[in-house]
């Protein structure tokens, strides 16, 4: 039951229920996919349900189905953390049980004078929260000073917004470059370029972030791939995530329809092998940081109507993997991350079709169950942690 290549696509921040240790978080209830088809009367997901995403747990609209065309299933994360770095390290078989840095305070002085000292401008800000409200809180005064907007949130980051016409992209960039080496000494787990663009009123983010991240701190499923010499192409901010290490191609996209095409285009191409892992942001980043469960919901849906597309660029004997990496409930009062269960969703063409369909994976321990499938699936040595889905 081998493949040549493995398709894993990140739903990012589609959690399917609170984790046994939400409480440890303050998550207690939170349920992002199960709000948002309560919160829509229901989510219209026609082709996920066909793999088996209403088998996991029944969801308004989603119901089980008989014959599953894919397997099913859900993983909790072992991983300190409810990061988006956390959660795809522990994805590629590398879980974090040394939390990452938080100040959900403001960051001391010593970080933020760091930032003066490379800009020579003043910080505004210095706080926990939502990046599209302190542009808007910020942005006015931002435009007339130059000095920019450093704010956290749940999550180990420090973000720096600042108008694409006030600092050019490239100088943020050089800003933020800066910084991951200061956040390197802090365990800053994300240093995020937020560029935007617009009047008062009426500011808007642009797909020109970038994120600095840590380097992973020690080896991950990938580099092992690469190792094999074996084609590991990252699609979307997958490359930012494990700071450019373990990939011998990235591609940058623009949203998730970008992603979506971005995938299939690379399906369709001839003489597949190894892996393509691609990180799909706007359920996270627009839908759920915004509190945006209508959206979020079309987002959902929209995925959906693609997925056969998706399906049919598939070649012969490959396996695709759907998994998220932690939680963002768009109905809580908060606008942060939550720690919940992933769904795993694996659909088999050729010989795999047979050994996938109808399977029931039930409650994985952890996320590396993922890493241990590739190095199975793809012939190399086991991964020393998680054990292989299929």
């Amino acid at each position: 039951m081998k493949t040549n290549r493995i398709t894993i696509i990140v739903l990012d921040s589609v959690g399917i229920g609170a984790a046994p240790d939400a409480h440890e978080y303050g998550d207690v209830g939170t349920d992002t996919l199960g709000h948002i088809a309560q919160a829509r009367g229901g989510l219209h997901l026609p082709n996920l349900g066909r793999l088996g995403l209403g088998n996991i747990r029944p969801l308004d609209g989603v119901a089980p189905t008989l014959h599953p065309t894919g397997a099913f299933g859900k993983m909790q994360e072992i991983s300190v953390g409810k990061d988006t770095l956390v959660g795809h390290w522990e994805l590629a078989g590398l879980p974090t049980h040394e939390p990452l840095g938080q100040w959900p305070n403001g960051f001391p002085e010593e970080i933020i004078a760091e930032v003066r000292a490379q800009t020579h401008h003043d910080v505004l800000g210095n706080k926990a929260a939502s990046g599209t409200a302190i542009i808007e809180e910020l942005g006015a005064q931002h435009m007339a000073t130059g000095d920019l907007i450093v704010y956290t949130s749940a999550d180990s980051v420090l973000q720096i917004a600042a108008h694409e016409e006030i600092v050019p992209i490239e100088e943020l960039y050089k800003i933020c470059r800066h910084m991951r080496m200061v956040g390197d000494r802090h365990r800053i787990g994300r240093i995020i370029a937020r560029p935007f663009i617009g009047t008062v009123g009426a500011f808007t983010r642009t797909y020109n972030r970038r994120d600095f991240p840590m380097v992973p701190p020690g080896p991950t499923v990938l580099d092992v791939l690469v190792e094999a010499q074996l084609p590991v192409v990252a699609v979307g901010k997958i490359h930012d995530i494990f700071a450019g290490r373990g990939m011998t191609e990235a591609i940058h996209t623009k949203g998730n329809a970008d992603g979506v095409s971005q995938t299939i285009r690379l399906l369709a191409e001839k003489q597949p092998a190894g892996l393509i892992f691609t990180n799909l942001v706007d359920f996270d980043m627009l839908y759920g940081h915004r509190n945006d469960a209508a959206g979020y919901g079309d987002a959902l849906e929209a995925f959906d109507a693609a997925l056969p597309d998706i399906e049919a660029a598939m070649g012969p004997d490959e396996l695709l993997m759907i998994t998220a990496d932690h939680g963002n409930d768009p109905t809580t009062d908060g606008t942060d991350h939550s720690r919940e269960y992933v769904p795993i969703l694996l659909r088999g063409t050729g010989h795999l079709d047979a050994a996938v369909s109808g399977r029931n994976l039930g409650i994985r321990q952890g996320f590396a169950d993922v890493a241990a499938t590739l190095t199975a699936q793809l012939g190399l040595d086991p991964w020393p942690m998680g054990t292989p889905l299929l």
